[in-house]
């Protein structure tokens, strides 16, 4: 099955595509624009995803119409990698030295699956010495590209631990939700 995922530079650029907006589908054409590929490439493609299962599609008038299938085996850890390729995720692990020393960042899955957030829900915790200024920059163009407010949540280690340890709503909430983990093991959270 990982050699569904390591194939070509196209199905890279289709999957960072379809799982930049999951709710989406998408024509041929508009993949071809998106992803300014060659047309024969985006097909032949997409007839191998859809050989394994990886898409799925449906006609609608003359067109058809193409979306990630949730149901595939590898889909949340594609979703991961994709998350810390592209977006917020993306984009805190490229600018992490300026950020500061960061111990764990995490994003929610509501926001990697592009749901509205939980209310009181986080979209992304981070942990450690933070340049909050560096971060609101991040956050506010994120912001303006997905249209929509990105609540995010900033401790120290002491203050997470001393959360963490009086057994606190708000952070439990946040660590029983699905995560994805951009800094950091999961399992060292509960340590």
């Amino acid at each position: 099955m990982l050699q569904d995922l390591m194939v070509s530079k196209v199905r890279a650029k289709l999957l960072q595509t379809f799982f930049a907006q999951p709710k989406e589908m998408f024509y041929i054409r508009q993949l071809v624009r998106l992803n300014n590929e060659e047309i024969n490439a985006i097909r032949q493609e997409l007839k191998r995803m859809e050989r394994l299962d990886m898409v799925k599609k449906e006609n609608r008038g003359n067109r058809i119409y193409y979306w990630f299938n949730k149901e595939y085996p590898l889909y949340q850890e594609i979703l991961s990698m994709v998350c810390k390729t592209i977006g917020l995720g993306g984009e805190i692990l490229k600018k992490k030295n300026k950020l500061g020393n960061i111990k764990y960042a995490l994003i929610s899955g509501r926001l990697a699956k592009s749901l509205s957030p939980r209310p009181g829900g986080v979209d992304l915790l981070i942990v450690g010495e933070i340049n909050l200024p560096s971060l609101a920059v991040i956050i506010r163009e994120e912001e303006s590209k997905l249209k929509r407010e990105i609540n995010y949540s900033v401790m120290t280690k002491e203050e997470f631990d001393f959360r963490k340890k009086r057994r606190d709503p708000f952070l439990l909430g946040i660590l029983a939700d699905s995560k994805i983990m951009l800094i950091g093991e999961e399992e060292n959270l509960f340590v």
